[in-house]
């Protein structure tokens, strides 16, 4: 008879289980799934859920008592009926948890914090002034702590935080890979100093499949199985949603195309690894200051004040974008090539001025590939990756939350 390694017997076939450990596995599917339904079709009667579940009423009776007794759902008086007595109505609790999101880039921290169904709670920006990875923990923390205040809840209250940052966690050092705009992100340890400042319940993920889950959940790819998400800001990443899901790749570098070999004459001295990739180093917003500059332009320049004077109509600035066009359009062409995706969603701090890239990428693109891929721009803007995070993270705090109150 196989054993769990704690002792258990839970990993035996299905056929094995006794009669009294099968139904409290039944017990525990209805529970979930009636509790799904709450949150995500609102208010139900008895019978509405009996009909969606396709359960017998007196199964769902029994599942929605056990939900009410834990804190999970709530009942209240019924619509209106004419005759009769009225119905029940349910709902899930969302107050049962909270949820923390936290997308750290380079320039600023976006953060909020929910309940259980996504409804904000609170939102807060806070400039980054971290020069080290350690300062960046502390300030992330003393953030989260800022932020939880606000919305009036304790920081212990969080069910659970998910943390949006460029590069890729890796488990077994704790670090983040291929973050090069974060300074000593990549570090051993890391996932440990933050679990430890901002508590245990905590996931670190990319940014830009974040910001990819949110476009699907809430932006300009409801709807949509294939696509891909661009960002373009300080860094240069992509999302990749397939069939629906948000795809990692073997090690979870899946769509760390700043390191693809665009955009530049060639690679650099034998010998050398670059701590920013080809591409990432020709269309990141630093190099269009480069480009500005290199036109003519002066003074304190940053890509958003080069986009500003671009759609004031300053020549410079035009030329400046134009070879962002271009150059953004071999990194199209080759997404579309390989992925043949429904829809490209361009999004980040200079892929949002698609009005302005979209000619010079669409003219490129006719000297490139027969292709014609769809571009639109995200809808959610710099709330992209938090909002993902939120998405993410209410999945997770609804699992904690109904693990420790009834599984």
């Amino acid at each position: 008879m196989a054993r769990h390694p704690n002792g258990s017997e839970t990993d035996r076939p299905a056929a094995e289980l006794s009669a009294a450990v099968a139904p409290s596995l039944l017990r525990e599917m209805n529970q979930r799934l009636l509790l799904d339904l709450l949150f995500t079709g609102g208010p139900a009667t008895r019978p509405d859920l009996a009909r969606a579940a396709g359960l017998s009423q007196p199964t769902v009776i029994a599942a929605l008592d056990d939900l009410e007794r834990a804190g999970l759902a709530l009942s209240s008086g019924s619509p209106a009926k004419p005759l009769g007595r009225p119905a029940k109505v349910y709902e899930a609790d969302a107050r049962a948890g909270s949820v923390a999101g936290i997308d750290i880039g380079r320039d600023w921290l976006h953060l909020s914090v929910t309940d259980l169904a996504g409804r904000d709670l609170a939102d807060l920006d806070v400039r980054n002034s971290a020069k080290t990875a350690a300062g960046l923990v502390e300030l992330a923390a003393h953030s989260l702590a800022e932020l939880t205040d606000k919305a009036g809840i304790r920081p212990d209250e969080v069910t659970h935080t998910v943390i949006g940052s460029p590069g890729v966690l890796d488990p077994r050092r704790g670090s983040v890979r291929y973050a090069a705009n974060l300074p000593g992100w990549h570090r051993a340890g890391l996932a440990h100093a933050l679990t430890e400042k901002l508590g245990p319940s905590l996931s670190i993920d990319n940014d830009a499949n974040l910001a990819a889950l949110a476009e699907l959940n809430y932006g300009a790819a409801r709807g949509v199985r294939d696509f891909v998400y661009v960002t373009v800001g300080t860094g240069v990443g992509i999302g990749l949603v397939l069939d629906g899901r948000v795809y990692r790749g073997f090690t979870g570098a899946a769509g760390e195309i700043g390191y693809l070999p665009l955009g530049s004459d060639g690679a650099g001295p034998r010998g050398t690894l670059p701590a920013r990739g080809m591409l990432e180093e020709a269309v990141a917003a630093d190099a269009i200051v480069r480009n500005a500059k290199a036109s003519g332009m002066s003074g304190s320049l940053t890509a958003k004040t080069v986009f500003a004077a671009a759609r004031s109509g300053d020549q410079r600035a035009l030329a400046a974008v134009a070879i962002e066009g271009s150059r953004l359009a071999q990194l199209i062409a080759s997404i579309a090539a390989f992925l043949d995706p429904e829809l490209i969603v361009m999004g980040g701090g200079v892929g949002q001025n698609l009005d302005l890239l979209k000619p010079e990428i669409s003219a490129s693109l006719a000297t490139l590939t027969p292709m014609r891929p769809t571009l639109i721009s995200g809808q959610l803007g710099r709330d992209a990756v938090v909002r993902g995070a939120i998405a993410r993270g209410v999945v997770l705090a609804r699992e904690a939350v109904f693990t420790a109150r009834l599984a």
